[in-house]
């Protein structure tokens, strides 16, 4: 049991919490031998989702009680402060301490990222903690950092993302010499804000990632990147657009097909090759955003993530713990000091 990854999850936080969460839960005990979960929360509410379940390892399933839950419109700081005995404190206090490796929660982004700073705390020489979720492409997956975290971050701390961000890709996503983007509203070093202009040149001379320019929204779908750089501001509306995109397309396809005769006929005859090729488009199979550069891991998952998104959130602080990424990060800064 020393050897497990163990990870505190926010039970009741999310528009599906508690029902969904315990359900990713159990679904991750089953799947990976190696993690241990604490469902942090209201004791009964979860117990009387668990009774639902059999067959899974109650050995590596723990439940901490915590009475108190902090609501998605709750101003984030005061929520903190006044609510002690939440699951969103009691969690990232395990992981403060050392109790628990990672912390998930789909609960309040504004809690989860004050709770991150303050509880948590960040790594000696990291400026601002981005978040950084996963996004589909055509070849595969792109790191998007920052969504949602520092909506008026520095040209430096920028800079400290695509450090934090190719450490990442390298080691979880396994590319060699990750290739990474600035966000930006055209290719040329001359396009964008202040912010984005100020920021080249400190990406274009940093010899610790792979900086290959600026890159237009409309190019991630197509995946030159391989992490891309942005304040989360910009960052989070890409995001939304890309989201929103997605779900839409896969209404427009699925109302084609059911058009008449023939085209519901081939359906049927594609119908394999369809789901294949829109699940790599769907994020949920990616997990959470994790927040880069904190003493400890915190992944923030959709409020609306239903079971499936909870366990590959769960599975996702697997690897990141095996890989150790946050020692590497902590080695990388610190080298720079």
């Amino acid at each position: 049991m020393a050897d497990l990854i163990k990870v505190a999850v926010d039970a009741m936080g999310g528009d599906n919490a508690p029902a969904e969460i315990v359900k990713g839960v159990v679904e991750a005990i089953n799947e990976d031998s190696n993690v241990k979960v604490f469902l942090v929360g209201q004791e009964d509410k979860i117990k009387a989702e668990l009774s639902k379940y059999n067959g899974y390892d109650t050995k590596r399933l723990e439940i901490v009680n915590a009475t108190q839950i902090i609501e998605m419109a709750e101003a984030p700081v005061m929520a903190i402060r006044q609510k002690p005995d939440s699951s969103i404190v009691k969690a990232m206090q395990m992981v403060k301490h050392g109790e628990a490796d990672a912390y998930v929660s789909a609960g309040s982004t504004g809690a989860n990222l004050v709770g991150g700073q303050t509880i948590v705390g960040r790594i000696k020489g990291v400026k601002r903690a981005p978040l950084a979720p996963l996004i589909p492409t055509e070849k595969g997956v792109s790191l998007l950092i920052d969504c949602g975290a520092n909506v008026d971050a520095r040209p430096d701390q920028l800079l400290q993302f695509a450090i934090m961000g190719s450490i990442y890709a390298e080691n979880i996503l396994g590319k060699r010499n990750p290739t990474v983007a600035l966000l930006s509203i055209g290719a040329e070093e001359d396009k964008g804000n202040a912010l984005v202009k100020e920021t080249f040149p400190l990406l274009k001379n940093c010899p610790d990632i792979n900086f290959i320019g600026n890159i237009e929204a409309r190019d991630i779908p197509a995946g030159p990147a391989d992490v891309i750089v942005t304040e989360a501001f910009a960052g989070n509306i890409a995001l939304k657009m890309y989201e929103g995109v997605a779900k839409t397309m896969g209404r427009v396809i699925k109302n084609t097909f059911l058009t008449n005769l023939r085209t519901k006929i081939a359906y049927l005859l594609l119908k394999k090759e369809f789901t294949v090729n829109l699940k790599a488009f769907d994020a949920k199979q990616y997990g959470g955003a994790p927040m880069l550069g904190l003493n400890g891991l915190v992944v923030k998952t959709h409020g609306s993530a239903k079971a499936v998104e909870v366990k590959n959130s769960i599975l996702q602080c697997v690897t990141f713990k095996t890989h150790n990424v946050d020692d590497k990060i902590k080695e990388t800064l610190n080298n720079k000091d």
